[in-house]
């Protein structure tokens, strides 16, 4: 293999089976190496710090603080990388949020063989990749006059607590994952119920879940406690 030309990729997924058949399917490819592997958010962080590389990819629905801010912060700590992510999610909202956080491409887990080596190619020479149905839906999102999710007006810092709550992490976990005071972070939950109309976690969840920002094995879990409760 040629290494002036190889494409360094790092794979950033909790599912250690896909990773693992995902890199067997780059590797496979002329000029794609996996350099690191990584199965939370934090990892991907420091895997991509500690190991050369040219693309990440990233699943969304991760550990930890999951793939949105891992997004950000990789593009802070490695301006020059390229995160093409990786995920089940097919919705509009969770795109057009990681292209903003600083995502050069979306594709989902049903991509083929040839689409995904091509999404890499894409992003790692300077162009954004979306996968068609996910372009499809960022179109269809700006064509609506109407049903804007309410998710839409929190500000980064805001919609990363709103996901953890969703996702059942306690306020005091938030506080030490965030370096921030519980009652910072309940300023922020309070802020969260005020700017879209919900009345506590639950129905935060809720929404969440009407949106797409949860994964359906998160919705099951939830759906099923709550039937029980």
């Amino acid at each position: 293999m040629d290494n002036r030309s190889t494409i360094k990729v790092i794979l950033a997924d909790d599912h250690h089976l896909f990773r693992t058949g995902l890199k067997m399917i780059l590797e496979a490819s002329p000029n794609i190496e996996v350099v690191a592997e990584a199965s939370s958010g934090e990892e991907a962080i420091q895997v991509a710090k500690d190991n050369k590389h040219d693309v990440v990819l990233l699943d969304v629905m991760m550990p930890g603080i999951g793939g949105y801010i891992a997004t950000s912060r990789i593009k802070r700590a490695c301006p020059d990388t390229k995160i093409l992510i990786v995920t089940i999610c097919n919705n509009d909202q969770f795109p057009s949020k990681l292209l903003q956080a600083g995502a050069a491409g979306y594709v989902t887990k049903g991509a083929t063989q040839q689409e995904m080596v091509k999404a890499i190619k894409s992003v790692h020479t300077g162009q954004l990749y979306l996968s068609p149905e996910i372009a499809n839906l960022l179109a269809l999102k700006y064509l609506k006059d109407k049903g804007e999710s309410p998710l839409d007006q929190l500000s980064e810092r805001e919609l990363q607590v709103a996901l953890m709550i969703s996702s059942g992490i306690k306020v005091l976990d938030i506080s030490e994952m965030l370096h921030l005071s519980p009652k910072t972070v309940n300023s922020y939950r309070y802020r969260i119920f005020d700017k879209i109309g919900v009345a506590n976690d639950v129905a935060l969840t809720l929404m969440a879940m009407r949106y797409g920002l949860l994964d359906d094995a998160k919705q099951n879990t939830f759906e099923t406690e709550d039937a029980t409760s």
